[in-house]
């Protein structure tokens, strides 16, 4: 045994040598292509809340992080003929938690079939366009809870879907609030597997006695759902060595982003 310890250890130190002996470091020039900043849209349409919409442009990969605002960008939302301009004024909902630059005081109807466009442009030429429509909503008809021996409590949110057509869904669950930083659960589906019949969400077991949740089923356009999960696999593919790049596939034209109404049923349920 000691021989072949030997033996190993002869054998490792002359691995050792060979490689220090070599120049494991090259540089490489890599010739990218010139980045074009485009503007980026994120604007929906909630019923009973007013228009507003989040316009910035975007960087290289390589570029600064903080968003690049467009202040002389002219945003124009559309529904039954009539024009609606944005104004260029950045604020806070604190409900969700999220930012927006541009802001009008017309109220969302979110009638389902309702149609609206969008169309933004500004000084520079740069022009984006994009249509949306509110889908029905599709009601949730319970939600149970059931605890375990460590109690800890999972939750079943159960829907009845329509038959007659293809349907997409997002199921959320938010604890305490509905800002992003308290989603636990965020999940996308279509019907291919339960078209037409009684279905069910669930969740882990991960929350307890006497918790706040909201339950959340949106009834997503095809195109939403698409942006959505290409959004999902862009971000999982990022960074990684051995992921081919995703190309985000907007819902919008001439632009990135989403332009998207969000029909939805939510309950909130304290877990008594």
């Amino acid at each position: 045994m000691l021989r072949l310890n030997r033996l190993f250890t002869l054998i490792l130190i002359a691995f050792s040598s060979a490689f220090s002996g070599c120049d494991m470091d090259k540089e490489i020039d890599l010739n990218l292509p010139e980045f074009e900043s485009q503007i980026t849209v994120e604007c929906y349409l909630e019923p009973g809340k007013p228009y507003r919409a989040t316009i910035t442009e975007s960087t290289s990969y390589f570029g600064r992080p903080e968003p690049i605002l467009v202040p002389d960008a002219t945003v124009i939302i559309t529904h039954n003929g009539k024009a609606d301009t944005l104004l260029f004024k950045p604020g806070y909902d604190s409900d969700v938690r999220k930012i927006y630059t541009h802001f009008s005081e017309t109220v969302v109807t979110g009638n389902p079939g309702d149609a609206y466009s969008l169309e933004v442009f500004d000084s520079r030429g740069r022009r984006v366009t994009g249509f949306t429509r509110f889908m029905p909503t599709v009601p949730l008809d319970s939600v149970e809870w059931s605890m375990n021996d460590e109690r800890s409590i999972s939750l079943l949110a159960k829907f009845t879907d329509n038959g007659s057509q293809e349907d997409f869904y997002r199921f959320t669950v938010h604890q305490d609030s509905l800002s992003d930083q308290k989603r636990t659960h965020d999940f996308y589906s279509n019907d291919r597997l339960y078209n037409g019949q009684k279905y069910a969400f669930g969740t882990s077991y991960r929350f307890s006695p006497d918790d706040t949740v909201f339950v959340t089923l949106y009834h997503l356009e095809p195109q939403y759902y698409v942006f959505l999960n290409t959004m999902d696999d862009a971000q999982d593919a990022n960074g990684n060595p051995f992921a081919q790049p995703i190309a985000l596939k907007s819902t919008v034209q001439g632009g990135i982003g989403v332009f998207a109404t969000l029909s939805f049923d939510r309950k909130r349920v304290i877990l008594k």
